[in-house]
């Protein structure tokens, strides 16, 4: 097994079901296209964050209970700043 795959802790069956893809050439590569340019209805739904002009989040990680966290996620997207924001306010940071 490949330093690679070690590392990554692929299983025999994941090495065995790409072990027959050729190797892609620079003229594979020449000709390949952009998810966008394929599948342009689905790559409008796929947001993208750029990188932050002056990065003011920290990424932390937090155990939380699973009730807290299925009732966050369950208000939909911006759950995580729903969170920050709910913590400021309990830390009278607002």
């Amino acid at each position: 097994m490949s330093k690679h795959s070690k590392n990554k802790r692929y299983s025999a069956a994941d090495m065995a079901a790409v072990s027959n893809n050729p190797r892609w050439t620079k003229t594979d590569f020449a000709r390949a296209k952009r998810f966008d340019e394929v599948f342009p209805d689905l790559a409008h739904t796929l947001r993208r964050r750029g990188k932050q002009k002056a990065p003011t989040k920290k990424p932390v990680s937090i155990r939380l209970d699973a009730e807290v966290l299925d009732a966050y996620k369950a208000t939909g997207e911006g759950w995580q700043s729903r969170i920050n924001g709910d913590l400021r306010k309990v830390m009278n940071l607002d």
